[in-house]
């Protein structure tokens, strides 16, 4: 009678629901795992960080809408992956965890690396289970995959110990299990679009705010056609670049200050009223403001402030109804309109300060010359991730996304870390699906540190992604070399001496294309970096290091607020 193991029979479970990417680290008692996914057909991708296998494996889940797989190892392992568990979860980008763990009849007398897994894992997903016998394990992977997808989309764990996935089981009693549909997209009762739309027809002031939710859903087509009909101004977040071209001239990103506290109606398109839209709250947002949020969590309604309407639906067909409800009664917001000539004078303003910086090509650079001179060499298609602190928030202004799901960056968690994970999941959808286009990882020096070594797994698996590193040799800012080397040798206590937002200064990323035997690019000219891009651009199979040194003390152009905001009350 020919048997199976529990390994084979979570490899297939996943194949069985459409998986196509595991990433992770094998070690104890995963290691027989590993080789089954690729047995089942599976791609398996090694990484060098937990934390990275886990971001790289939310990150395929964005682009796809299909859970990415991360597997890690007992105890340390799946401590190491909680960060990537949390940063998927408050993103909402479906991922499933595996973690294999100590064998059953150990547990409580000190096994290897014992710990209480799936207790830790809650707080940080929508399901977290451990089954009990090998012919259990299909059932809770489909429970896992839908719930990481249905709804809101976030984090799902599975706990393999390792006597479930070494013992084995006749063949014949795992049967086939079944794959649950896609969920029908959520209509919206016609009464909330008809209060939406006759909102918006009233308005003085009307402004579209586009989320990352909106190209989760792929709603890019129904966005699209709502701001080209209508002729409304629309702010995407850092993640919603894209589902409307960056260039469309209905795009106010460069003056979010302005049309954040003077508008008077906001439709709000897949995102959410955090910290990153400023709670939508007053001095920021305008105290009368009429909210319209589009979300499909009922949860996220009303939170923070009163919503005008509340429209929980998907947000296609959301806007579909509202472009008709507008079209039907001929609305189209004129450029000679009041709100649009406010928009348009302090766009021209803030265009005028920021150009002054992007052409003041001075040597050390500044952010906004070195991202200028960048943005002028990129392919319009390129996925851009992102992640530094200037780095990211410059940057977001500077390089422009023609494409939906085209950035990835630090997100509503803030999370650090994120960029090489998010760039090889990047170039792994690109090859499977898109092979024309590019990934450019654009990094701060200091954020580049947190997870450099993927380097090697690029390398391994001969992915062409761009990275280029924004060097001000420090966390915010730095210090120039002379002032590093006097710290250095001041003869004081050096932990006391150097502050804690200091780097070692013209530190030669670019040399770690080294080890793989080829050169990177160290730039401090605007020549120099236009050269390098356009040759990493001809690059095939292997990633690139390009490293930018700016003026350690480069700053951002003036703000009228803080980018965080320090009191909700």
């Amino acid at each position: 009678m020919a048997d199976i193991d529990g390994n084979m029979i979570l490899a297939n479970a996943l194949k069985e629901q459409g998986i196509e990417y595991v990433f992770g680290i094998v070690g104890y008692p995963v290691i027989e795992f590993g080789m089954a996914v690729q047995a089942a057909g599976l791609n398996y991708i090694g990484m060098r960080n937990e934390q990275s296998a886990c971001y790289a494996a939310q990150a395929i889940g964005y682009l796809t809408g299909k859970p990415g797989v991360v597997l890690v190892v007992s105890g340390p392992g799946l401590l190491h992956v909680c960060a990537g568990m949390a940063n998927a979860q408050v993103n909402c980008w479906p991922l499933l965890v595996i973690g294999g763990s100590s064998s059953q009849d150990q547990e409580g007398i000190g096994a290897f690396q014992e710990c209480n897994q799936v207790e830790l894992s809650r707080p940080y997903c929508k399901y977290a289970a451990r089954p009990a016998r090998p012919h259990l394990i299909p059932m809770h992977v489909e429970k896992a995959v839908r719930l990481a997808t249905y709804g809101r989309p976030g984090c799902a764990y599975i706990d393999m110990p390792g006597n479930i996935l070494a013992e084995r089981v006749p063949v014949e009693i795992i049967k086939p299990y079944y794959q649950s549909p896609p969920l029908e997209k959520v209509w919206p009762a016609p009464s909330v679009i008809e209060t939406a739309v006759q909102a918006l027809c009233n308005a003085e002031r009307p402004l579209i705010i586009v989320g990352k939710g909106a190209a989760y859903a792929r709603a890019e087509k129904e966005v699209r056609q709502l701001v080209n009909s209508t002729n409304l101004p629309f702010l995407p977040t850092p993640m919603g670049k894209g589902v409307v071209d960056d260039n469309a001239p209905q795009s106010v990103a460069s003056v979010r200050t302005l049309a954040l506290q003077k508008a008077d109606v906001i439709l709000l398109l897949g995102a959410r009223l955090n910290w990153m839209l400023h709670f939508g709250r007053s001095p920021r947002f305008d105290p009368n403001v009429k909210i319209i949020p589009v979300d499909i969590c009922a949860e996220e309604l009303n939170n923070s402030v009163l919503n005008h309407v509340s429209i929980q639906a998907d947000v296609g067909p959301v806007v579909d109804q509202i472009t008709k409800g507008l079209q039907s009664r001929k609305f189209v917001l004129n450029n000679n309109h009041l709100w649009w000539k406010t928009l348009s004078q302090k766009r021209e303003i803030n265009k005028k300060t920021v150009m002054q910086m992007a052409l003041d090509v001075s040597v050390p650079l500044n952010y906004y010359a070195a991202f200028h001179h960048i943005q002028q060499v990129l392919p319009k298609d390129a996925i851009i991730v992102s992640e530094g602190a200037n780095t990211m928030d410059i940057g977001r202004s500077i390089l422009l996304n023609t494409l939906p799901r085209s950035r990835l960056d630090a997100g509503t968690f803030g999370t650090m870390g994120v960029g090489l994970g998010f760039a090889i999941a990047s170039a792994f959808y690109c090859k499977q699906y898109e092979p024309s286009r590019k990934v450019i990882c654009v990094e701060g020096d200091s954020a580049f540190g947190f997870s450099g070594m993927e380097l090697e797994t690029m390398f391994r698996y001969k992915l062409p992604v761009i990275i280029i590193i924004i060097n001000n040799n420090g966390i915010y800012s730095g210090v120039d070399d002379d002032l590093f080397k006097d710290l250095q040798d001041s003869g004081e206590d050096i932990a006391k001496m150097i502050a804690p937002s200091l780097l070692s200064t013209n530190t030669h990323y670019e040399n770690m294309m080294q080890l793989f035997n080829k050169s990177g690019y160290f730039c401090k000219t605007i020549p120099e970096i236009q050269i390098a891009l356009k040759e990493a651009l001809k690059v095939t199979d292997h990633p690139t290091i390009i490293n930018v040194m700016i003026n350690p003390s480069a700053d951002r152009k003036p703000q009228t607020f803080s980018w965080l905001t320090e009191s909700k009350l």
